[in-house]
């Protein structure tokens, strides 16, 4: 499901129009966003936690060269399910 997938469907489901599902989608992503680039955990109760982490420093190789190159620490995105997520999953 695409981001125009979803909206389609909030629009189907709750019967808004179609440029505030659009509003609503992005105020979320944009909300989830800012908070995790603050480094604020999103918990959504039944869905799951968005966190972020460091990747440490590390080594790597270049595939055209074979070179080893350095590839540098930086913040990444982390999701965990929550436990009904996993259940209706499964």
């Amino acid at each position: 499901m695409n981001r125009q997938q979803l909206i389609a469907r909030i629009v189907k489901e709750t019967g808004v129009s179609k440029s505030l599902a659009s509003k609503m989608v992005a105020t979320t992503l944009a909300t989830i966003t800012q908070s995790l680039k603050k480094g604020d955990a999103v918990t959504l109760v039944g869905f799951g936690t968005f966190k972020t982490a460091i990747r440490k420093a590390r080594k790597g190789r270049n595939p055209l060269t074979g070179g080893a190159i350095r590839i540098p620490r930086r913040k990444t995105v982390r999701f965990s399910a929550g436990k009904a997520l996993k259940t209706t999953i499964n």
